[in-house]
């Protein structure tokens, strides 16, 4: 199974986000997964590191799953790193999702 190193965005999170951006509420299960698409990639764009991520949806140690800010991973067919960042490649992301740590490593699902 492949792991991941990235920042996690919760479903509510991303809905509420988008709702900011004016997109609206889901109606149907394509809409709701467009949003969260839509929705991640402003995120990832406002903090300048859409070129060098990923989007990807992970678990965590307990079993919960999040969609997740990738920046590393362990498959090297996601051509990625394969170990976690330097800061200033995601300090931007830290800042705007207001977290207090590196990103961590969760594996994909």
């Amino acid at each position: 199974m492949v792991r991941y190193c990235g920042y996690l965005l919760g479903n509510d999170w991303l809905l509420q986000r988008a709702v900011e951006l004016g997109l609206g509420a889901p109606q149907t299960h394509a809409e709701y997964l467009e949003t969260i698409l839509v929705t991640a990639r402003n995120v990832r764009h406002n903090s300048g590191v859409y070129p060098y991520t990923r989007f990807r949806h992970v678990k965590t140690s307990r079993g919960k799953a999040f969609w997740c800010i990738v920046f590393a991973s362990d498959d090297p067919h996601e051509g990625l790193p394969t170990s976690t960042p330097p800061e200033e490649r995601y300090k931007a992301s830290k800042e705007l999702l207001q977290r207090t740590g590196p990103p961590r490593w969760y594996q994909g699902s």
